[in-house]
């Protein structure tokens, strides 16, 4: 278990799999005592960040999310005066690849820094592939209003595409179009008030696949090539994961395109310049409370000024 600030996070030695994540500064609203756990695998949930390697290149065992993992000594709990806490695994295949991934975890963010350093000390070159997954079992979250629809489920960005949503059915049939191959763009899991993604350096080769896993579990995923790895040659690739709430102007500022993840469902015509006067209150007030009281007080003019007028 890694804790800071502002989450706790537990990872599974298999894969170095983020299995849990509990955003400890917002309450469940379905269950009042304890934090939104977002990131789950349980008997009831599954939600869960993966990464690994796959080839191409025949006779090839490469560590992916399934595979042992050694977890290496370090601090596990943010210190008070340390901006950062960090925990690695590494795993070493028969034929001499070892693979070390670093998760990242930052002071007051949501953004986890991963990067996978892999070595080889075989005999024989490798192409390997890094795919960055999230998995999803395809159920709505716990207390879903009925009143409106909000979305959730994967989706994708690209310049070129936009912005996608794709259902679980439509990965389960099959019938998904995404993006083609791109040098920027990302992937992402959806539902209301948070999101989780997968994020490359623009620039970065990338591909985009979904999948249905098991029944009723899916998953969307950036694939990169790391490219050939000549024996005793070693490469590094950073990717960031988000994980964490829809603030959209934090997320636009991690990556174009991110804030549409915020989905006010049919609310959208009014909630979003709500949201967008309410944000630029607080920038100009810097308190969210008085911030809301001057939203309040600004509607009460606009509707006394409309009436007064009819």
């Amino acid at each position: 278990t890694i804790e800071t600030d502002v989450l706790r996070a537990t990872l599974d030695s298999r894969g170095g799999t983020l299995v849990g994540l509990e955003l400890l500064r917002y309450a469940d609203q379905n269950h009042k005592d304890r934090a939104v756990r977002l990131l789950d695998q349980s008997a009831s949930r599954v939600y869960v960040a993966q990464t690994g390697l796959i080839t191409q290149q025949a006779g090839q065992s490469l560590p992916n999310h399934l595979t042992p993992m050694q977890v290496l000594p370090g601090e596990r709990k943010l210190g008070d005066t340390a901006s950062e806490v960090s925990v690695s695994f590494e795993s070493t295949t028969s034929e001499g690849l070892t693979l070390r991934k670093t998760l990242t975890f930052p002071r007051g963010g949501y953004t986890i820094g991963v990067t996978h350093e892999l070595v080889n000390g075989g005999s024989t070159p490798v192409s390997p592939q890094l795919y960055l997954q999230l998995s999803r079992d395809g159920n709505k979250p716990e207390g879903e209003s009925s009143f409106y629809f909000t979305f959730t489920g994967p989706a994708v960005y690209t310049e070129a595409t936009k912005f996608r949503k794709i259902d679980f059915s439509d990965i389960g049939k099959g019938k998904v179009d995404l993006p083609a191959p791109s040098n920027e763009g990302w992937v992402a899991m959806v539902q209301h008030y948070f999101a989780s993604a997968w994020l490359l350096p623009e620039g970065t080769p990338r591909e985009f696949r979904t999948a249905k896993v098991a029944d009723n579990l899916f998953s969307v995923a950036l694939v990169t090539p790391l490219g050939e790895l000549a024996p005793g040659a070693s490469t590094t690739k950073a990717s960031t994961l988000f994980v964490g709430p829809q603030e959209e102007y934090k997320l636009a500022a991690l990556a174009p395109g991110l804030e549409l993840v915020k989905d006010y469902g049919w609310f959208t015509i009014l909630s979003k310049p709500l949201f967008w006067l309410l944000w630029q209150l607080h920038a100009l007030i810097g308190n969210w409370g008085w911030a809301i009281v001057a939203l309040v007080f600004l509607r009460k003019i606009a509707f006394y000024g409309r009436n007064a007028s009819a």
